[in-house]
Formats: C-alpha cells, structure tokens, sequence
C-alpha cells in the first residue's frame, strides 16, 4: 500500500486538509525555498498533526547542531537531507533519515548505493533552489535498479493526473508531492485532496 506525503505545507488550513484526506506524512522545509518556514511556524502546524501522521524535516547542507535543534524542537519524526551530505554525516547526526538523490541517469540511481538510510527518495533536480523541480523524471530508470521498494519514495512532477500510473509501474513505498499540488505557488485543499485520492485509487488497482 503506497503512502502518500505532501511537503512544503506553511499553513494551518492547508495542514488540516491533508491530514483529513488521509496522508501518512507532511513535510516542513527548513532549507533556502519559497516554502520555507522557521521552527516556530512549524511548532504551530506540528499541534495539528495527529501521531500517525509522519512529520519530516528537509535540510539542504545544514550544521548538525541546526538540524538536531529543529528535530527536538517541532518535533520530527524524520530528516530529509537534500543537499550533498555524505553518508558519514547522516551517521553522526543518527536521527531517522531520509536521503534525497537528484535523477538525471542510471548512475544517479546506483549513487543510492553509498548510503544506509531509512528510506531514498528520487526526485528532479531543482532550479532556483536545491530540491525538486515540479517536473517528472524517466521512472522507467527505476526498474531493475535493485532499490528496496520498502525504502523508496518517488517524487518530481506528480500531480493527480499522474500519480496512479507512477505507483502503478515503480510500486514505490511511498509518493511525495509538493507544486503538483499548487496553484499560483500556493497549495490548494481541491488539489491536496485529489491527489490523496489518485493515490489511493492507483494502490488499490
């Protein structure tokens, strides 16, 4: 059963509609983004998360002292790390973790090789800033990658439209959507719904 995430969340309304429509996680970024938000605004959204829902953090080359601050702070459940860090970083931090690797290839995917994480997570590369692009990769460059399907969350460009024929050929553990779920850069409750739907709708087939 695929679970579904929806990151760059700023606001209360947006929140509730998420967790009303049933995610299993929301994502607070914490990295240079137009989605940004501090720890407090955070610490506000976090009180209307039930326990169930996974609340993660993105980081982009942040100081341990940063991250482990903001994992206790808010709380977190979980450190999405977005930038360049190496597996010996993750390992000293030694929080729950989830890395990020930039598609563009093949040998992007077998980059997935040097890490230990809780889960990875394969995206687009970004543009104005590090992390996703809105835009979809080739997910066919998933197959016989010999990733662990019960460590892997697909994200880059999916919408609702989309969704259920991403699940349906990569079988990801999990899918993460953020501007798939905007409109004029800012997230909608029709589209957060609709995509909890399709992916709902693209597990059950």
């Amino acid at each position: 059963m695929t679970k579904v995430k929806v990151c760059g969340l700023m606001e209360s309304r947006h929140v509730k509609t998420a967790v009303e429509a049933g995610v299993d996680a929301i994502g607070f970024v914490f990295a240079p983004s137009r989605r940004r938000v501090t720890v407090d605004q955070a610490i506000e959204l976090a009180r209307l998360i039930p326990p169930d829902v996974l609340k993660i953090g993105v980081f982009v080359d942040a100081s341990a002292d940063e991250i482990k601050r903001v994992y206790e702070g808010v709380p977190l459940d979980y450190i999405q790390y977005h930038g360049n860090e190496s597996q010996d970083f993750i390992e000293k931090i030694g929080l729950p973790s989830i890395k990020v690797l930039s598609v563009y290839s093949k040998e992007d995917i077998k980059r997935a090789e040097k890490y230990e994480v809780d889960f990875l997570l394969f995206d687009t590369p970004g543009k104005e800033f590090k992390g996703g692009s809105g835009e979809t990769f080739d997910w066919h460059l998933l197959e016989d990658a010999g990733v662990p399907l019960n460590k892997l969350i697909l994200a880059g460009g999916l919408n609702p439209g989309n969704v259920s024929d991403a699940i349906r050929l990569v079988k990801p553990y999990m899918v993460d959507v953020s501007s798939g779920v905007e409109i004029d850069n800012r997230k909608d409750d029709d589209l957060i719904r609709a995509f909890v739907h399709a992916v709902k709708i693209g597990r059950d087939e």
